[in-house]
């Protein structure tokens, strides 16, 4: 005679119902984390909230504003002088000029200046998909360096994940991102591949921020 497994499927075999199923403990989307949906803009808007999100909004409008506010909130992206630019809807860039303060002592574009503002593209490149009813977080960072770059270094993202999908489930979600590093080309020369990069980034509502920390008080 078989024994059932447990003392709640003997209960139900007991009253001529079918056994219950297990459940499966696997995630339906590895990259949208659980919790309930939040939309953009949802809840009470205080001034700071207002003004918080026109200042996000006003960074990534263009060059100039993202300048004015990396000076202000970001001061490596300033002084070192990275800028974006659209190569095609689904491609991004960042060239990182070949300035002194990007420099090391041989003239070579310096590693820690190829590693930091990968994180600084890369979350750039998120937020300004996202928008400012967001906040973006690198949770890990990559870098393989290929061969030392002299010249311009330029940064070429693209995400594993679809963004607008993952914003779509109004939840907070970890996006993975590639970054080609190459070294711009003198004089209509092909660029030169000089490293590589993979950042995870965490993209919060911050619609559920607020709902956070209203629970905790």
């Amino acid at each position: 005679m078989d024994v059932p497994a447990s003392v709640e499927q003997l209960s139900e075999l007991d009253m001529g119902a079918a056994p219950v199923a297990p459940k499966s403990t696997t995630p339906a989307n590895a990259s949208a984390l659980a919790g309930p949906a939040y939309r953009p803009g949802e809840g009470p808007q205080t001034l700071f909230d207002r003004v918080e999100a026109f200042v996000s909004r006003l960074s990534v409008r263009d060059n100039f504003w993202n300048s004015v506010c990396s000076l202000i909130w970001l001061p490596l992206a300033f002084f070192s002088g990275i800028r974006m630019k659209q190569l095609d809807p689904n491609t991004f860039a960042a060239v990182l000029p070949f300035r002194r303060f990007n420099r090391n002592w041989y003239r070579a574009m310096a590693g820690g200046a190829l590693l930091a503002n990968s994180e600084i593209a890369g979350g750039a490149y998120v937020f300004g998909i996202c928008g400012g009813e967001y906040t973006v977080v690198c949770k890990h960072l990559e870098y393989s360096f290929f061969r030392p770059c002299l010249g311009p270094a330029v940064y070429k993202m693209k995400s594993r994940e679809s963004l607008q999908s993952l914003m779509e489930t109004g939840k907070e979600f970890n996006v993975t991102i590639d970054l080609d590093v190459q070294q711009q080309g003198f004089r209509g020369e092909r660029d030169r591949r000089v490293g590589h990069c993979v950042a995870t980034f965490h993209v919060t509502p911050k619609a559920q921020q607020k709902a956070r920390r209203a629970r905790r008080r």
